[in-house]
C-alpha cells in the first residue's frame, strides 16, 4: 500500500489487487459510476479480469450509457469488500460488443486500487448458523435476559431479545453485556440501550446498543471478536473462501456449557432450504432497515436476485420445496419468497428474457416488506372497512418510495409487481382501484400468484386453505382474477403442487417434491406427521417403491 487520498488508500500490489477484483465479480458486488459530478451509481458486473491486461464487463442492464462509454467517457468501478469501500482510479472502455445477447465491454487493468477503511463504524453481521449468546443485566433486583447476538462492531452491538423485555430495558439506563461464544469464550461490558424495535409476529425485539467506558483491552477484544465474526461470515458465504480456516469461536467445546441462545438455530429441512434462508435472512435485515425508516440497498437486491435466480436454474422444483420449509422466518419474508419462486417458475415456462425474470422477482421478494411498518391490530383485524383499507395502502407508497434507489429496475415492473399486485379486475382492489384493460398481463399473474401464496399460509383471521379450494375460489370469481392465469397456474403447478402433503390409502403421509411431465407424483418424502417439513422427514421414495403406496387418498391443509 502506499499514501492516503481523502481517506483512501491507495493499493498497487498485484496478488492484493487480484483478490479485492475478484470479490467485487460476485453479482451485484460492482457499480459502475462515470467520472462527472453528480453521476450516479449504476449496476455492473466484473465477468472477467486478465491481471495486468483488461478488465471485462456485463453493461447489459445499463446500455443508455454504453453510447458515453464508446466516445470515451471515464468512468470508475466501485465496491464495497467486508470492512472496504473500493474504488478503481478512472478507466476508459477499450472495446463494447453484444455476445449471446448480453452487451460486454472491455477497459484497461487498473494500475492500483483505492481502498477506504471502514473500521470504526463497520458492523459485523452473523449469518445463520453463528451463534452467540448474549446475557444482559442491569439492577440485581431484575433477573437477566438472554438473547442472541445480531451484529456487533468496535461501538456497539445489535442483539435480538425476548420481546417481553421491552419495558425491562427501556428503563434501562445502563447494562452489562455477556457475549458468549460456542467455544466457551465470555467478554463482557457495559453498554447504553440506544434504541428498541418491537417483532411482535416473530415475539423478539431487536435492540441496539452502545458501548460505554470500554478499556484499551476490551477495545483490542472487540476488534479480534469484530474480525473473526467477519472471517467466519466470508467462510460460510455464499462464495464461500476456502482458504480461510474455521473460526475457533464458533466450533463448539464439548467441556463448555451449553451457549446461552433466545431461541434454538433453525434447522432447515432440505440443503436448498438452507440456502434459500441466506436470502430470506437478508430479507430479514431489510425489514429492520425498513423499520428504522432506511432505504433498500440496490446494490445487496442485485445480488440477492441473482442468487435466488441461480438457485432456481439449478433446480427449480427443490427450490419451490424449500419455499415450504422456511417456517420459522417472519411471515412477510416467507410470503414475499413464495411469490418471488412461483412467479419466477411460472414465468421461465415462456420467453421472457433473463433481465425482466430478474427484475420481477426483486419485486416480488420485497412487495410486503412495508407491511412492517402497519399497526398489528391492523394486519390481524378480522374484517376490512374502508378506513381499515385505506390505513392498509401505506404499505405500498413505503415501498415504491424505497425502491427509488434501485435504478437498474424497470419502473414498469415495479409499478405490475409492488404498486398493483393488490388492483383487481373489478376494481375493488387497492391501492388505486384500477381495473379491467388497465391491468397489464404482469399485474394479473402477480395477482393470482399473491393470492395462491396467501391462502395457503395461514393468516390471524384464518387458517390456511387446501389447494383444491383456492382454485375453486379463484375460478370462481372471474370478475376478480384473470381466469387465463388462473388455469396456467393451476395447468403448471397440477392439483398437488410441490411442497403438497398428502395422505396414501395405507395412512402413509408424504411431502410432493417433485412432478413428472403430466403432473404427476414422481418423489414424495414421507413424514410422521402433518407438520411443516423439518425434522419429521424420512425416507423419499420415487419410482417403484412411489408406486406401491397407491394412488392419494386426500390433500392435507398443514399450518405455515
Amino acid at each position: 500500500m502506499t499514501g492516503e487520498k481523502d481517506g483512501y488508500v491507495r493499493v498497487t500490489a498485484p496478488a492484493e489487487m487480484e483478490g479485492m477484483l475478484a470479490r467485487l465479480s460476485q453479482p451485484g458486488g460492482a457499480s459502475l459510476q462515470l467520472d462527472v459530478e453528480d453521476s450516479r451509481l449504476l449496476p455492473v458486473l466484473v465477468v472477467e479480469q486478465v491481471p495486468g491486461d483488461y478488465l471485462s464487463l456485463d453493461i447489459s442492464a445499463i446500455r443508455e450509457v454504453a453510447s458515453a462509454l464508446r466516445r470515451g467517457a471515464a468512468f470508475r468501478l466501485l465496491g464495497q469488500s467486508r470492512d472496504q469501500m473500493l474504488r478503481t482510479p478512472p478507466l476508459v472502455m477499450s472495446e463494447c460488443h453484444e455476445q449471446e445477447g448480453r452487451l460486454l465491454c472491455q477497459c484497461q487493468y487498473p494500475t492500483s486500487l483505492e481502498v477506504l477503511q471502514r473500521r470504526s463504524s463497520f458492523r459485523a453481521r452473523l449469518r445463520l448458523g453463528m451463534e452467540v449468546g448474549a446475557i444482559v443485566r442491569g439492577s440485581d433486583s431484575e433477573p437477566p435476559l438472554q438473547g442472541d447476538l445480531k451484529d456487533l462492531s468496535l461501538e456497539g452491538c445489535q442483539l435480538e431479545l425476548p420481546l417481553s423485555s421491552a419495558g425491562w430495558l427501556s428503563a434501562a439506563e445502563s447494562v452489562e453485556i455477556e457475549l458468549c461464544f460456542l467455544n466457551g469464550v465470555r467478554f463482557t461490558l457495559r453498554a447504553e440501550p440506544r434504541h428498541c424495535l418491537a417483532d411482535t409476529e416473530r415475539q423478539a425485539l431487536r435492540a441496539g446498543m452502545r458501548f460505554v467506558a470500554s478499556s484499551g483491552d476490551q477495545e483490542r477484544q472487540l476488534w479480534h471478536f469484530v474480525r473473526e465474526i467477519e472471517r467466519e461470515s466470508a467462510r460460510q458465504g455464499e462464495s464461500s473462501d476456502s482458504s480461510l480456516l474455521p473460526s475457533l469461536l464458533f466450533q463448539t467445546d464439548l467441556a463448555a456449557s451449553a451457549p446461552v441462545s433466545r431461541r434454538n438455530i433453525s434447522r432447515y429441512a432440505t440443503p436448498m432450504a438452507k440456502r434459500l434462508a441466506r436470502i430470506a435472512g437478508y430479507l430479514d435485515a431489510q425489514l429492520l432497515e425498513i423499520q428504522e425508516g432506511g432505504q433498500l440497498d440496490a446494490v445487496q437486491l442485485s445480488s440477492f436476485a441473482d442468487r435466488l435466480l441461480g438457485l432456481h436454474a439449478e433446480d427449480s422444483e427443490a427450490l419451490l420445496f424449500a419455499t415450504r420449509c422456511l417456517y420459522n422466518e417472519p411471515q412477510l419474508v416467507r410470503h414475499g419468497l413464495g411469490v418471488a419462486v412461483h412467479m419466477l417458475d411460472l414465468a421461465t415456462a415462456g420467453s421472457l428474457p433473463r433481465d425482466a425474470r430478474k427484475a420481477m422477482a426483486a419485486c416480488a421478494m420485497v412487495h410486503d416488506l412495508g407491511k412492517a411498518l402497519l399497526p398489528t391490530e391492523l394486519l390481524e383485524a378480522p374484517d376490512w372497512d374502508d378506513e381499515r383499507q385505506q390505513a392498509l395502502h401505506v404499505h405500498v407508497d413505503v415501498m415504491r418510495e424505497r425502491l427509488g434507489a434501485c435504478h437498474w429496475l424497470a419502473p414498469g415492473v415495479v409499478e405490475a409487481v409492488v404498486v398493483r399486485i393488490n388492483e383487481r379486475l373489478d376494481g375493488s382492489g387497492y391501492p388505486a382501484k384500477l381495473s379491467g384493460e388497465t391491468l397489464g398481463e404482469l399485474t394479473r399473474l402477480a395477482s393470482v400468484v399473491d393470492v395462491v401464496e396467501a391462502m395457503r399460509r395461514d393468516r390471524p383471521d384464518r387458517p390456511a386453505w387446501k389447494i383444491g379450494d383456492i382454485y375453486r375460489y379463484l375460478l370462481s370469481h372471474p370478475a376478480q382474477f384473470d381466469s387465463r392465469w388462473v388455469k396456467r397456474y393451476l395447468k403448471h403447478f397440477g392439483v398437488m403442487p410441490i411442497g403438497t402433503l398428502v395422505r396414501f390409502p395405507g395412512g402413509e403421509l408424504g411431502w410432493v417434491q417433485r412432478l413428472d411431465s403430466g403432473g404427476r407424483l414422481a418423489q414424495v418424502q414421507l413424514t410422521d406427521r402433518p407438520a411443516p417439513p423439518g425434522e419429521s422427514l424420512g425416507d423419499v421414495l420415487r419410482g417403484e417403491r412411489l408406486k406401491r403406496l397407491g394412488e392419494v387418498a386426500e390433500v392435507l391443509r398443514v399450518s405455515f
